[in-house]
């Protein structure tokens, strides 16, 4: 069983910070590609970030410059830092990571979603 865990979020003010977390745990053999989206309410689930095994990154314009993805693979954590918030930022935030198992199985797993608040 593969589980990913996040941690961080909440509620910031306009122009704050906040620093998210996502661990992988379980029966992992390899961690391909990692990332975070984003579903705000009445909208549909989209691309915040990624960053693949080899260290690229891919970002959605929205968020280009004001934030950071970045891995440790000796953790199997992923993290995304966020600065210069804006009202516009605010979801619920969920890492992915497509994770090889050590049955040897390949799929998409998702973490349990965390809120990010930003007031103005």
């Amino acid at each position: 069983q593969v589980l990913l865990v996040q941690s961080g979020g909440g509620l910031v003010q306009a122009g704050g910070s906040l620093r998210l977390s996502c661990a992988a745990s379980g029966s992992i053999f390899s961690i391909n590609r990692m990332g975070w989206y984003r579903q705000a309410p009445g909208k549909q689930r989209e691309l915040v970030a990624s960053i693949t095994s080899g260290g690229s990154t891919n970002y959605a314009d929205s968020v280009k410059v004001r934030f950071t993805i970045s891995r440790d693979s000796a953790k199997n954590t992923v993290y995304l830092q966020m600065n210069s918030l804006k009202p516009e930022d605010i979801a619920v935030y969920y890492c992915n990571a497509r994770i090889t198992n050590g049955s040897g199985y390949t799929g998409d797993y998702w973490g349990q979603g965390t809120q990010v608040t930003v007031s103005s």
